[in-house]
């Protein structure tokens, strides 16, 4: 009678098993997200629109002046692995890549520059930091 009972049982189970592998995690993406998706005929016809390059992936020239929020402007000079800082003062500061080996932050002891693109954000010690543009 047990034998019966295990022959009825282990085949359920495999079925199980074996529609969980179907179903999908929910968030991948992808995946069925719970609600039918109809395509019409229209826009079937429409193509995706071809990857851009955005400004923020365009690399950093040797030398560039931005334009702060402040009303000022300084110039950047990209020497490898820091770049010189020429500020409206006429002050010229070095930083270097830190961490090292990248080149999009740089800084020393508390002031620092993050380059993204064509926009840099300068911080200098407990001041409020200071957007600038290309």
């Amino acid at each position: 009678m047990a034998l019966g009972q295990i022959s009825r049982i282990v085949p359920a189970f495999i079925a199980l098993f074996a529609l969980s592998a179907c179903v999908s995690e929910p968030g991948h993406p992808g995946m069925n997200s719970g609600t039918p998706k109809v395509q019409s005929s229209s826009s079937a016809a429409v193509s995706q629109p071809k990857a851009t390059l955005v400004a923020k992936d365009t690399p950093q020239p040797r030398t560039a002046t931005y334009n702060c929020a402040d009303g000022g402007m300084m110039t950047i000079e990209n020497v490898g692995t820091a770049i010189r800082v020429l500020g409206p003062d006429g002050i010229s500061e070095e930083l270097p890549a830190s961490p090292a080996g990248q080149n999009s932050r740089f800084g020393a002891a508390h002031d620092a520059i993050v380059i993204d693109g064509r926009e840099v954000l300068v911080m200098k010690g407990n001041a409020t930091p200071i957007p600038c543009t290309r």
